[in-house]
């Protein structure tokens, strides 16, 4: 079963008003949308989006006329709202992580844990397979792929392994790939390390390139400031170092009153115009609580970050 995380920070995060118009860009199975649906009035609404068919067909199992879920990533969630005749909202939550069901899966490919192909794709419906991927990639780009999206050290050992791992057999399952990359890290390491498995910065590597999560991350931000209604909040859950350095500097940018000089003899509204401030943070970043961590651990690493869209106009 999917615990959802942070979830009743998320959606207190979002501040709902109960006749306002909110989008789930990650549905997942839905623990975060049945919340914001409870704080709804009748007037209300929300459109959730998943790349994962597997979520859709469980978003098709709320029956609520307040609610509808589109099957695309969220880097297309203005062009598909534009669809519905929406161009604006009060909400945005994007929870970046991979859902249980998608890890538990053999048949997905995303874990190490069990034996399946070796496919990783959120959306199976389209797009290249990590076998696939894996058969034809350059032993260079690997290397770099395992290191910038993994920061793995052992990149350069790990991605000449797998290539003439592949001259042998094809890899095509998930075992396959962990069992060559794990007998590479535990013989570069000086000592044995027991925190994660040896294949744990790979497989994460590999998962973000196929279905380019940061570059669909860093497109889908900007889109959500200008959805946002001034005081609609946007509220993003991360996972990774890589997603939530994206998310801390893009919210930093849109709230960048601080580049001016301060005590400056102008009002607010003055320096906001200024500074084309388009975004206030709220809060600071908050993580997952012990309790939490003790019932769900993959809850350990999440880190929430809030912002809320500003008027120009005072």
């Amino acid at each position: 079963m999917h615990v959802t995380v942070l979830l009743q920070e998320a959606v207190d995060a979002l501040a709902i008003k109960p006749d306002g118009v909110y989008v789930d860009g990650t549905f997942g199975r839905g623990g975060h949308s049945r919340l914001i649906l409870s704080k709804l009035g009748s007037k209300g609404r929300l459109i959730a989006f998943d790349k994962d068919l597997a979520a859709i067909e469980s978003g098709f199992l709320i029956k609520d006329e307040r609610f509808c879920i589109r099957h695309g990533g969220f880097a297309q969630m203005q062009q598909m709202l534009q669809t519905l005749e929406i161009r604006h909202v009060d909400g945005v939550l994007l929870d970046l992580g991979v859902s249980s069901p998608q890890l538990e899966e053999a048949s997905r490919g995303f874990s190490f844990g069990f034996d399946g192909p070796l496919d990783m794709r959120m959306d199976t419906s389209r797009g290249q397979t990590a076998a696939e991927w894996i058969a034809s990639v350059t032993e260079r780009q690997l290397e770099k792929v395992i290191k910038d999206y993994g920061e793995e050290r052992f990149a350069r050992q790990i991605a000449r392994a797998i290539v003439v791992a592949r001259t042998r057999q094809p890899i095509i399952t998930t075992l396959q790939l962990a069992e060559i990359v794990s007998t590479v890290v535990r013989a570069c390491q000086r000592k044995r390390e027991n925190k994660q498995n040896p294949a744990t910065r790979t497989f994460q590597a590999i998962r973000i390139f196929i279905n380019q999560e940061l570059e669909e991350l860093s497109l889908a931000l900007p889109q959500c400031v200008e959805l946002l209604n001034p005081g609609g909040r946007l509220v993003v859950i991360s996972f990774h170092s890589l997603e939530d350095r994206i998310v801390k500097r893009f919210m930093r940018a849109a709230a960048n009153s601080d580049e001016l000089p301060r005590r400056l003899p102008i009002r607010e509204k003055e320096v906001q115009q200024l500074s084309q401030q388009k975004l206030k943070l709220i809060g600071r970043a908050q993580r997952s609580e012990e309790q939490e961590v003790a019932i769900n651990i993959r809850s350990r690493s999440a880190i929430m970050r809030v912002a809320e869209r500003i008027s120009l106009n005072g």
